[in-house]
């Protein structure tokens, strides 16, 4: 753990859901007026029955991918919070992305599914009584499962053409294009980029002819949506395992996180796609990266086995710089980190002094140790895969892959009851006469399937720089 003394952090949680299915994507609404709206979706492997005496053969259907998606509106409230206000039944579901501007005077929400299709819904009401509807779909290929979707939007301006990239688990890398009404979607361009899944997909926000691809291959490329070569302007083997989550930074030009199953999130000037700018090893592989919506050093990451990680990512980076700071870690999900996002909701001050909110203190290493020596058997289940994996505490836990089974157990985690569990962080020394920055996150987890809400403060001698 890499903490920066300048520093002071502590996360408080603020309330659990059982989202009853496996849940690994979380989005809070960005468009203004709409920041206290939060999408969930999830992914559940259901195995069809088999008759009695009837033994698994190749012949058997294949299994179900079953998906909800929740809807809530959180509110200034000390001890709930977070209220439901819908559920969708559909397929399962991969990822989920607000687009960054209304279309048509409405947010917009895409969802990536198991059916290969990315769906639009927008959302219709007002902001205290508001429901997700259906309004377009496009399949993006027989027999694949859409994994990854971005908008062209994320500097907050629409611009036009208004576009959607996507990835699927054949590899391929899709440019949609968007009406303005937002009532249709098609494929404006599909390539092939990756010889497995293509995990993720992601706009340059600075320059949206330009898109990463990421793969199960190993390999992390840009394209130029505007050439027909399909020919990559780089393809780079940095990180040693399959690279999973991307994003350009809406408030830095030329800079670009990565993360991939090696446990590394790489920082990037996308002018020097040589080397990267950091280097950080978070102990768990980076499924999702989300840059904060207005302190543009800050970086959180789910990292899979080890929870969430909030990192300090310094103006002035320069190439070949060691690490990036690990400010916090959040390691009360008893399961696969998948689901992570800033809410850009400020908060008031019933939560500031809500006693539901238990600050967390620097004793999760104590908590791994309690574990160690004990193992656990669980049904791995992946976007592409099934498997039996028994699962050791060791001294160097192997990386969690989705379609190379491996893993390792993550800290004691809440009970699932919906209450504030006791809670366990890491802090450091306050400096005197600190700046605050207070933020709340949503945070989501697969097989103990809980969505955690949670406020997370740090204090410096200094505004972050």
């Amino acid at each position: 753990m890499h903490v920066d003394m300048a520093f002071r952090c502590k996360a408080k949680t603020l309330q659990v859901v059982d989202t009853e299915y496996s849940a690994d994507a979380v989005e809070w609404c960005p468009v203004e007026g709409w920041h206290n709206i939060l999408a969930c979706g999830t992914y559940q492997l259901k195995k069809p029955e088999s008759e009695p005496g009837q033994s698994p053969s190749e012949d058997s259907e294949p299994p179900v991918r079953l998906g909800r998606l929740y809807l809530y509106s959180f509110e200034d409230q000390i001890f709930t919070p977070l209220t439901e206000i819908q559920r969708l039944e559909t397929v399962a579901i991969l990822d989920i992305k607000w687009c960054h501007v209304p279309i048509a005077g409405h947010p917009v929400l895409g969802i990536a599914n198991a059916q290969g299709a990315v769906k639009l819904a927008h959302l219709m009401g007002s902001e205290k009584s508001c429901k997700l509807q259906p309004l377009c779909s496009v399949d993006l290929g027989d027999d694949c499962l859409a994994l990854s979707l971005d908008w062209s939007t994320g500097r907050e301006e629409c611009g036009h053409p208004l576009q959607l990239v996507s990835s699927d688990s054949k590899g391929r890398v899709s440019l949609l294009s968007v009406d303005e009404s937002g009532s249709s979607v098609h494929v404006l361009d599909q390539w092939k980029g990756h010889d497995f899944e293509a995990w993720v997909a992601a706009f340059d926000y600075w320059n949206t002819p330009v898109v990463y691809s990421g793969g199960d291959d190993c390999k992390l490329r840009g394209w130029d949506t505007r050439s027909s070569s399909r020919v990559p302007l780089f393809t780079s083997e940095q990180h040693s395992m399959g690279v999973c989550s991307i994003q350009s930074h809406p408030l830095r030009e030329n800079l670009l996180a990565t993360g991939s199953y090696d446990e590394h999130v790489l920082l990037w000037d996308t002018r020097k796609m040589k080397q990267p700018l950091a280097d950080t090893h978070v102990e768990g592989g980076v499924w999702r990266l989300k840059w904060h919506p207005s302190q543009e050093q800050l970086l959180l990451a789910a990292c899979m086995h080890n929870g969430f990680v909030i990192l300090h990512c310094p103006n002035g980076l320069e190439e070949s710089q060691e690490k990036c700071t690990i400010l916090s870690s959040y390691a009360l999900h008893n399961s696969l980190a998948y689901g992570a996002d800033w809410s850009r909701l400020p908060l008031s001050d019933s939560l500031e002094t809500s006693t539901a909110m238990l600050t967390i203190q620097e004793d999760q290493r104590a908590s791994r140790e309690d574990l160690r020596g004990q193992s656990l058997k669980i049904i791995y289940e992946s976007p592409t895969a099934t498997f039996d994996v028994l699962l050791e505490e060791e001294e160097n836990p192997p990386p969690a892959s989705p379609s190379r089974a491996e893993g390792t157990l993550a800290p004691q985690g809440p009970s699932g009851d919906g209450r504030a569990p006791d809670t366990k962080a890491n802090g450091d020394v306050q400096a005197p006469k600190a700046q605050r920055e207070t933020s709340l996150l949503a945070t989501c987890s697969f097989y103990d399937k809980v969505l955690h809400v949670w406020k997370w403060e740090v204090s410096q001698n200094s505004p972050l720089a």
